[in-house]
C-alpha cells in the first residue's frame, strides 16, 4: 500500500520525465505547511540549474504581503517568479507542479504568473 507521499512523488517523477523530453525549461513548485517555493529550471548535460526562484521566504516577496502558504501568498510568488524568468530571457516554460494537486495554491500561482507574461 502506497503512503500519500510516495504516490505524490510517483506523479512528480512520471511529470517529469515527460518534460525532460520536451526539453523546456521547467517552472517547479514545492510546497510545505508553512511556506510555498517555485524555481525555473534547466536541465543539461551537466545536471539541472537554477536560473531563477522566489519564495514566501524572500525578502522582497514578504515586502509584497507574502508570509504563508495561503493563496494570496501564492499570487504573490507566481508574479514574482514570473518577473525573474523574464529578466533572465525565459518566456516559456513547463510547469511541474511536483505532483501536487492543481487547486488552491498551485492554481494561484500559475494564474500569476500567466497573467504576468509567462505562457505555459
Amino acid at each position: 500500500m502506497l503512503d500519500k507521499k510516495l504516490k505524490r512523488q510517483r506523479r512528480a517523477t512520471k511529470t517529469r520525465a515527460k518534460i525532460r523530453q520536451l526539453g523546456m525549461p521547467r517552472l517547479c513548485v514545492a510546497r510545505t505547511a508553512k511556506h510555498l517555493y517555485a524555481q525555473i529550471i534547466v536541465s543539461g548535460e551537466k545536471g539541472d540549474k537554477v536560473l531563477a526562484s522566489a519564495s514566501t521566504l524572500d525578502k522582497e516577496v514578504k515586502a509584497g504581503g507574502a508570509n504563508a502558504n495561503n493563496v494570496k501568498s501564492a499570487t504573490i510568488v507566481g508574479n514574482f517568479i514570473a518577473k525573474r524568468a523574464l529578466a533572465v530571457g525565459i518566456k516559456e516554460v513547463a510547469f511541474d507542479r511536483s505532483g501536487f494537486r492543481y487547486h488552491g495554491c498551485v492554481k494561484a500561482l500559475a494564474e500569476a504568473a500567466r497573467e504576468a507574461e509567462l505562457s505555459f
